[in-house]
């Protein structure tokens, strides 16, 4: 073989070299775009029976009805606290909201009737390390729409709490827990800015400009919606039309004294509001299809937590105010008006997933599953690798098994939870659940305990606590030393607080 023969071969080799190179890196930039996109929907005060998917006869939510019998639906899903606050950290951090020192809603500079106290409950810790971080760090786009409600950034050297201090590359929505259903004042660009037209419809349109301008990219998007937190009205024509004639159809029309007209009416608000965000959740799937990003896109719906309308004789959620003609006065501890608890109605959320290709059609899961369990779900679907610090362990499992149909015979599917109210009332609420139990401490006052065989009454309707019968009595003290575990295993800061409390308690008995 002479010189030239020679060279051409070694110019040749060196032609696939480049080739191959070229190949490499096509397929990596291929590889950091091909993730999947994750578009989390976290809904505001809604219950899991306001979803037409739960079998609900008021309920008119088709959008989120069709998405969530094209995925895997939840008939368990809880929070771990049922205000927004404290549920929003178990979402974000995957973690209780007692490990950072947030018991209840934070209260915002402008709330109409509570004391702002920035050094006391006033945000996430930055330390904390949230899903949107861990996603973020992998090349994720991410941005937050709507309601944030970890920290009121807009009070003095508050910006720590900010979500883009959070892991959200963008932001735009409330910089508190409320406001106005129409012509509302939220934070766009960096600026307050009052902005004209219903609030769900504004953060939808944010929601799909988002999409938008990173569809070419890998996102993660979080739309935290403000409806149906209260006020519910005004809202558009078409919302309220569903509901015009209605007489709505109560859940617990013989409760004694139970204002069953002012019932009625709030329910109809409620459910309004709960359609129009259900109106612009069809806009934002519209816009995903247009686009050609369904396919690519993981969708996960949560709520914050639950609601009550006249269940047990209450509205509202953890914070539960008595909608009765006439209500208890006022003690030492608790507001005229509020009755603190942990019922299943303020805890259990409607929620469910839908992934094409992965999740099948009609999945319904019956584990029971909670807020805690969001995180390494979504870290999971990203493909990114669980964070370990020694400050932040996850709590929560990855749903991924559930969701792809696989045997998981060691779920566990015992439920603890927890509300330290400390906003119009103090109650320190501890409960742990399993298939047939219900214990509901209140270790500020023991006189509040609650036991319920919910396999036998899921309404919680017959409170058992005070039942003189042996076997009661080791139920009760089977679930209050999973309790007591629980709260050292997270390390309570209420622990020693409370058995003091109680301790007091009794001596004045």
């Amino acid at each position: 073989m002479n010189f030239v023969s020679y060279v051409l071969i070694d110019r040749f080799l060196f032609v696939i070299f480049l080739l191959f190179c070229i190949v490499l890196t096509i397929d990596s930039y291929a590889g950091l775009n091909n993730k999947t996109n994750i578009l989390f929907i976290l809904t505001d005060d809604q219950a899991s029976w306001a979803f037409g998917a739960s079998g609900d006869p008021n309920a008119n939510t088709p959008n989120m009805d069709k998405l969530a019998k094209k995925g895997a639906i939840f008939r368990n899903a809880f929070t771990t606290t049922p205000v927004c606050s404290p549920s929003r950290v178990s979402i974000m951090t995957s973690r209780y909201a007692s490990e950072y020192g947030i018991f209840d809603f934070i209260v915002s500079p402008t709330h109409s009737s509570l004391t702002y106290d920035p050094t006391y409950n006033a945000g996430l810790d930055p330390e904390s390390v949230t899903f949107a971080e861990v996603l973020q760090k992998a090349g994720y786009k991410t941005g937050l729409v709507g309601k944030w409600h970890l920290g009121d950034w807009t009070a003095n050297g508050e910006k720590k709490y900010h979500p883009t201090n959070h892991g959200f590359d963008y932001f735009m929505g409330l910089t508190g827990g409320g406001v106005s259903p129409v012509d509302p004042e939220l934070e766009l660009e960096g600026e307050l800015k009052k902005l004209k037209g219903f609030t769900t419809d504004i953060l939808a349109d944010y929601a799909i400009k988002f999409i938008k301008e990173n569809a070419d990219d890998n996102f993660l998007l979080c739309l935290n919606t403000r409806a149906p937190h209260t006020k519910w009205l005004p809202v558009s024509e078409s919302d309220w039309a569903p509901f015009e004639n209605m007489d709505p159809i109560l859940p617990n029309p013989g409760y004694p004294d139970l204002d069953t007209e002012k019932t009625k009416r709030r329910m109809l608000e409620y459910l309004a509001s709960t359609k129009g965000m259900d109106r612009n959740l069809g806009h934002v799937i519209n816009a995903l299809e247009e686009l050609g990003l369904l396919e690519n896109t993981v969708i996960i719906f949560f709520s914050d937590h639950g609601y009550n309308m006249g269940h047990n004789g209450i509205e509202h959620k953890g914070n539960g105010k008595w909608i009765t003609k006439t209500k208890p006065y006022h003690t030492e501890n608790i507001k005229r008006g509020y009755r603190p608890n942990l019922y299943d109605n303020s805890l259990k959320v409607p929620a469910f997933i839908y992934w094409e290709g992965v999740v099948k059609p009609g999945t319904v899961i019956e584990n029971t599953v909670s807020s805690l369990d969001l995180y390494p779900t979504i870290v999971e679907i990203a493909g990114v690798e669980q964070p370990y610090h020694k400050e932040h362990i996850v709590r929560g499992r990855s749903l991924l098994p559930l969701i792809k149909g696989e045997n998981v015979s060691n779920w566990d599917n015992n439920f603890y939870s927890e509300y330290s109210m400390i906003n119009y009332a103090t109650a320190f609420l501890r409960s742990y659940r399993n298939q047939d139990w219900k214990l509901v401490r209140d270790f500020m006052d023991p006189g509040r305990d609650e036991l319920y065989h919910i396999a036998l009454d899921p309404e919680e309707n017959i409170n058992l606590i005070n039942h003189s019968g042996e076997e009661i009595q080791e139920v009760v003290d089977f679930l209050h030393q999973k309790i007591i575990e629980q709260m050292k295993c997270i390390n309570d800061p209420l622990l020693d607080e409370v058995q003091v409390n109680r301790e007091y308690y009794k001596q004045t008995k």
